[in-house]
C-alpha cells in the first residue's frame, strides 16, 4: 500500500505544511497540488465542494506526493466511508466534543478488529495499492477536531482513545465558544490558553497537533508544537492575489474581502 507521508512526519516529529481546498474543480486542486504542500485537505464541511467533484479533486492530488486528506461535513460513518473508499488518506472530523464522539470517528476510519469500516475501497484499491485492506487501518489517519470550549473540558478523555493520530484545533469555532469574535488567533487569555493545552496534551501521547492557520501564524505555532499547519487556501489566495493586482494598478487599500479558510 502507498504510504501516507504526512503520517510518517507526524510519528519522525516533523512539521508539516498544508493547504486548504474550498473551491469545487480539480483544475485549482492540481495547482494546489503542484506548489509542495505536504498535504491538501478538501473541505466538504464548508467549502462549496459535493462528493463527486471531491473525487476528481482525489485523483489530481493523487498524481502528486502530496497527501490527501478529507474535513468532512460531520462525524457520520457513511461519508467518512465513503471519502476513504474514494482515496483519502486521511479524515478530519469537526466538532468532537467527547471521548464518545472521538470513539466513534475512530472507529469509522478503521476496519474490524480495529473499528466498524465497511469494505469496499473503489478507488482506494487503485490508488493506494495492494495488500490496502491489511495496511489501511495503519495508514488513515483519524484527525478529530477539537474546536469548543466543551472539547477542551474534555481534552485529556480525548486524547486518550488510543489510535487517534492527530487532532486539529479550529481556532473560529473555539473563539465562538468562548464569548470571542471567530478570528485565527485571539489574544484571549483562555484561548492560548486552551491552544497550549491541546498542543501540550497531544506531544505527551504521541498524537500531532494540527491548527488552522496562516503562513504569518505557522512560526508561533510551531514554536508551541504544532506538527499539521495549514497556511494557505485556493480561495484566500486566488482573492488575495486579485486585490493586490486591482491595488497596484488602481492604487490606494485594497477593498477586496479576504475569504474564511
Amino acid at each position: 500500500m502507498r504510504k501516507n507521508a504526512a503520517k510518517q512526519a507526524w510519528r519522525d516529529g516533523v512539521v508539516t505544511l498544508g493547504g486548504w481546498l474550498s473551491i469545487p474543480s480539480s483544475v485549482s486542486a492540481e495547482a494546489m497540488a503542484h506548489q509542495g504542500f505536504d498535504w491538501l485537505c478538501i473541505d466538504m464541511q464548508h467549502g462549496v465542494i459535493d462528493y463527486q467533484v471531491a473525487v476528481t479533486m482525489l485523483q489530481v492530488i493523487g498524481t502528486t506526493s502530496t497527501t490527501a486528506i478529507v474535513r468532512v461535513p460531520w462525524n457520520e460513518p457513511g461519508i467518512i466511508g465513503k471519502m476513504l473508499d474514494a482515496g483519502a488518506y486521511g479524515i478530519i472530523v469537526p466538532l468532537v466534543n467527547t471521548r464518545a464522539e472521538a470513539e466513534a470517528a475512530l472507529a469509522a476510519c478503521r476496519y474490524a478488529p480495529d473499528g466498524r469500516r465497511s469494505y469496499g475501497p473503489t478507488r482506494a484499491s487503485f490508488y493506494a495499492g495492494d495488500n490496502y485492506a491489511a495496511e489501511a487501518n495503519g495508514e488513515i489517519a483519524c484527525i478529530p477536531m477539537l474546536e469548543t470550549k466543551t472539547a477542551v473540558e474534555n481534552l485529556d478523555e480525548i486524547l486518550n482513545v488510543p489510535g487517534i493520530d492527530a487532532v486539529y484545533v479550529g481556532p473560529a469555532d473555539l473563539s465562538l465558544t468562548l464569548g470571542l469574535a471567530p478570528a485565527m488567533d485571539q489574544d484571549n487569555a483562555a484561548f492560548q490558553e486552551a491552544r497550549l493545552a491541546i498542543a501540550d496534551g497531544c506531544r505527551s501521547r504521541g498524537i500531532a497537533p494540527g491548527i488552522h492557520a496562516s503562513a504569518a501564524l505557522a512560526p508561533k505555532h510551531i514554536e508551541a508544537g504544532f506538527q499539521m499547519i495549514t497556511i494557505s487556501s485556493d480561495l484566500s489566495a486566488m482573492a488575495g492575489a486579485a486585490a493586490r493586482d486591482l491595488q497596484q494598478v488602481r492604487g490606494g487599500e485594497a477593498s477586496g474581502k479576504p475569504a474564511y479558510g
